[in-house]
């Protein structure tokens, strides 16, 4: 006896089993067929390099500011003067900005 497979509304397939009783199964993927692939896109994980570049720019941010400070003002660039604390938080704040987009 061959099973016809036949599919229902809202994605309910419909089976006979071997006693020839109708079954309906429902859909196993929780997704329909309309839904666009951008948001499948979106739901994928980082690549590998993304959680180290991130922690890395919030590292290289901090280390910014604490060298500005234990260095009095000389270093990372000194004719920045206390421009050099705006660029620590700057690339932190890159750092941070990447959170959000961290699976």
């Amino acid at each position: 006896m061959s099973q016809a497979r036949a599919r229902g509304p809202n994605g309910v397939t419909e089976q006979r089993n071997p006693r020839g009783t109708l079954v309906r199964m429902a859909r196993s993927s929780t997704r329909s067929d309309s839904e666009p692939e951008k948001s499948r896109k979106e739901d994928a994980p980082n690549p590998v390099w993304f959680k180290p570049v991130m922690f890395g720019f919030m590292l290289l941010g901090f280390a910014w500011i604490v060298v500005f400070y234990i260095s009095g003002q000389q270093l990372p660039i000194a004719s920045l003067g206390n421009l050099n604390i705006l660029i620590g938080f700057g690339i932190l704040f890159i750092g941070f900005i990447m959170t959000i987009r961290w699976r």
